[in-house]
């Protein structure tokens, strides 16, 4: 699967039903879903899958509590909606978290967040995650870590998600229903035709093209919508796009306990501070309009700043720039409602569909809890121009991997600690995490943990790298250790330049 080359298919020109261009998680997920009606798929990327926005997220699947103080009521409630079903049909990549919202009396009123969360709780379904409740910091185990002047504060639930396996799982289900994915593979021409569109797409490893015929086109490509559709030579009317970069640092683990925190800030935004790959802190995020290539974002040292700043006022122990050992940035295309600052720009996503020349349909914001709703609606809009038969199904069947028993992850977890006794606990907790029921394709066949092969570092074995190659078209260092596994924050550069070797060896 990894390993698909356009010049292995010969020159012949492939006809689809549907082009999907953009391998982040709308584009992934609108496959899925079109695959599972009966659409003929092709999805291709620049990148590699999550390579860029899909891979840069807070990592919470939430309502958004933030929206309420929006009066974005619809959005939150959709949220919600999607978390239940999300948690209930990934447990594997998707958990929940009791988040702990310190009361800073200079901020918002004790009464107006009790108020939030009471909607919070009651704007969607909760299923099994527990209500808010007021806690004494004094006595809970979030105080610690935290200035002695907060004493009291709330306790709520969300949901945590491996974002970049959302994606890459997206596009194994696609892949199972008959979807083609090419990664590292771009979009160069599009132009309309008799039959639909006529699409030229470059392998960006070895220069080869091949010509695609599709029905109709998903313009999927994030901060790219822009320059798809003057491809396609502008065709429709165009939203307008605010590119808005967030960034997120971390840092050695900053408390000892499993409670995330939400802090207020003075400027009306949240901070999170979330555990992280279970040695590490996550702290962020910034809302800064962006101008530039989207392709190329990195953090400032000013929003480094904020972001350590914004932790102090509230962490006994300070963090400094010094403390980051990683960092990264995304690039939000949200659709430009003409919001005064970067975070009051909606999280909602707007699907405009152009009929003519031929059907396009170019996607304008979202955020990752909604993309499976952004996904259904958009295959209900190709129904009638694509003739589209099959009907909406995506709400209750499971993703790769997350068709455990009753959604109950910590019992998958306890069976197959009994199953597989010879593997420790931590590389344990790391398979079921990442790959649920698919731990068993992973280990068939092995023993030991020699048996998993070569070691790299920090629990990464050729045995996973190996399945990654052949599964998720993992092809890079870069693809294994920092969208595939997060294992790029132990593994030393020996190990990261053994993985390189290993790979180029044909692994």
């Amino acid at each position: 699967m990894g390993r698909i080359r356009m010049d292995e298919r010969g020159s012949a020109p492939r006809t689809v039903d549907l082009l999907v261009i953009g391998g982040g998680i709308n584009g992934t997920g609108i496959a899925r879903d079109a695959a599972g009606r009966g659409l003929d798929v092709l999805l291709c990327e620049q990148d590699d899958l999550a390579a860029h926005t899909s891979s840069a997220s807070t990592k919470l699947i939430h309502g958004g509590l933030r929206y309420l103080e929006q009066r974005d009521f619809r959005l939150v409630r959709q949220s919600l909606r999607e978390r239940a079903v999300l948690l209930r049909n990934a447990p594997h990549i998707i958990w929940p978290m009791r988040f702990v919202l310190p009361h800073h009396a200079g901020l918002r009123p004790w009464w107006t967040i009790r108020l939030g969360l009471f909607l919070y709780d009651h704007l969607g379904p909760r299923g099994p995650l527990p209500p808010c409740a007021s806690i004494d910091l004094r006595r809970h185990a979030s105080g610690g870590a935290l200035q002695g002047r907060y004493r009291r504060a709330f306790e709520y639930s969300d949901c945590w998600v491996q974002d970049s396996r959302l994606v890459v799982l997206n596009a194994r289900d696609a892949h199972a229903r008959g979807a083609e994915v090419r990664t590292r593979t771009a979009c160069v021409s599009l132009a309309p035709g008799s039959a639909g569109w006529t699409a030229v797409l470059a392998d960006r490893e070895s220069g080869e093209r091949a010509t695609v015929t599709a029905r109709g086109v998903v313009n999927a490509s994030g901060p790219w919508v822009g320059r798809v559709r003057s491809l396609a030579g502008g065709a429709g009317a165009e939203h307008r796009v605010r590119l808005v970069r967030g960034s997120h640092i971390v840092v050695r683990r900053l408390f000892d306990h499993a409670h995330p925190y939400i802090f207020q800030t003075g400027d009306g935004r949240v901070l999170f501070a979330i555990p992280f790959e279970e040695d590490y802190t996550l702290l962020g995020t910034t809302d800064v309009d962006f101008e530039g290539a989207p392709g190329r974002v990195e953090i400032t040292p000013q929003e480094v700043d904020y972001i350590c700043a914004a932790a102090n006022a509230y962490f006994a122990t300070p963090v400094a720039p010094r403390d980051v050992v990683w960092a990264y940035s995304g690039i939000r295309p949200l659709f430009d409602d003409q919001a005064e600052s970067a975070s009051e720009v909606t999280r909602d996503y707007v699907l405009q569909l152009d009929r003519a020349p031929a059907p396009m349909l170019s996607v304008y914001g979202g955020k990752i809890t909604t993309y499976r709703r952004l996904a259904e609606r958009a295959v209900d809009m190709l129904a009638e121009p694509l003739r589209v038969k099959g009907s909406r199904w995506t709400a209750d069947v499971p993703l790769p991997g997350g068709d455990i028993p009753g959604a109950d992850a910590g019992a998958f977890t306890a069976q197959c600690a009994a199953r597989y006794s010879w593997l420790p606990e931590r590389l344990l907790r790391h398979c079921v995490r990442h790959y649920g029921t698919g731990i068993h394709a992973l280990l068939a066949g092995r023993g030991s943990v020699g048996d998993l092969g070569e070691h790299f570092g920090a629990g990464l074995h050729a045995a996973e790298v190996a399945y990654l190659v052949e599964n998720e078209w993992a092809r890079t260092a870069d693809d294994i250790l920092w969208r595939r596994t997060r294992k790029g924050l132990g593994v030393p550069a020996r190990g990261a330049d053994r993985l390189r070797a290993y790979l180029q060896a044909g692994a």
